[in-house]
């Protein structure tokens, strides 16, 4: 008879926590479930196996028994005394004496045991054998989709391929960077009446060359002439929903800022809800002057100049 490593059945190890092990039996058991594998024979095999190594190692006693009882078992399978010592020690495990076993195997029948759980443990499961496997929950697939922050501010769609679906996906307007949301259900089947598992997608909006986001808020710079600031006016400045002018007051100075009320990200989830726009004014000094306009700024300065000394 042939040594079952339960532990390379479910791919972990000894030093593997009771989490691990839960971890890999579910996978596992989603992978080779009958229900995925209609009229496959291996897949129904490595079923039965997964849960058997899950039965002995998801089992805090049976754990502790394999692992001393598995040292021993080349010995005393040459011994030619496996089944009575193991048989022995496990009748020497029973609780209060009854008909009842202190292990219980949820997952199947135990004439679906192999020839080394019974000589491991006696075979005396006779109280799961009405049992039904314990319902699974699917697994959570999860996705990442990638948009501008224009269609973060307008809203928009996005087709996903996953595990053989095909889904239309629509992302509301002000939906924000690293915003995960969950597709209840979508993810994988649910076993024995179990809930389908869910699909979880990460939004990635990504960064903008003239606007900085904080929340709802935008910033950005907003260019003014000089001879607009100096003597006021307005100004074009552009927008996440449309251009639009901005009056500049009369000797703006360089790097003031100026709030425009409810230009900024749509407020996710609620309608006709923004946050506003804080544009620092950038004055734009004048290039390539002509010699007139070179004589005319000389002859500001000595105004200026003059107006200063009248002053003090």
């Amino acid at each position: 008879m042939d040594f079952k490593d339960y532990y390379n059945i479910l791919g972990v190890t000894k030093a593997s926590t009771n989490d691990e092990i839960k971890k890999a039996y579910r996978k596992l058991a989603i992978k080779y479930h009958p229900d995925k594998n209609l009229n496959d024979k291996s897949a129904e095999d490595k079923f039965k196996e997964i849960n058997e190594a899950n039965n002995v190692l998801g089992d805090s006693e049976k754990r502790k028994k394999y692992d001393e009882l598995a040292e021993n078992w080349k010995y005393q399978q040459q011994a030619g005394q496996q089944g009575q010592d193991f048989s022995s020690s496990q009748r020497r495990n029973k609780s209060g004496g009854g008909n009842s076993s202190s292990y219980s195997n949820e997952q199947f029948n135990d004439s679906e045991f192999s020839d080394f759980f019974e000589n491991m443990f006696g075979g005396t499961f006779k109280g799961a054998s009405q049992g039904k496997q314990r319902p699974l929950k699917g697994n959570d697939y999860t996705a990442e989709i990638q948009m501008s922050l224009e269609e973060a501010y307008s809203g928009t769609t996005r087709q996903l391929e996953l595990e053989t679906q095909k889904l239309q996906l629509k992302f509301k307007p002000g939906i924000k960077d690293g915003q995960v949301l969950r597709l209840k259900g979508k993810g994988g089947k649910g076993i024995n009446g179990a809930e389908d598992g869910d699909i979880l997608i990460t939004v990635h909006v990504a960064e903008h060359p003239h606007y900085k986001r904080q929340g709802d808020v935008l910033h950005c710079d907003m260019v003014v002439d000089l001879y607009t600031a100096m003597l006021g006016g307005q100004t074009l400045i552009r927008t996440l929903r449309n251009p639009i002018k901005v009056n500049i007051a009369k000797e703006t100075e360089n790097g003031k800022i100026v709030r425009l009320k409810g230009m900024g990200m749509p407020r996710y989830d609620k309608e006709n809800e923004f946050g506003d726009m804080y544009t620092k004014v950038s004055i734009k000094l004048p290039t390539n002057i002509s010699l007139k306009e070179t004589e005319l700024f000389k002859e500001l300065q000595i105004i200026k100049n003059e107006s200063d000394v009248k002053t003090v």
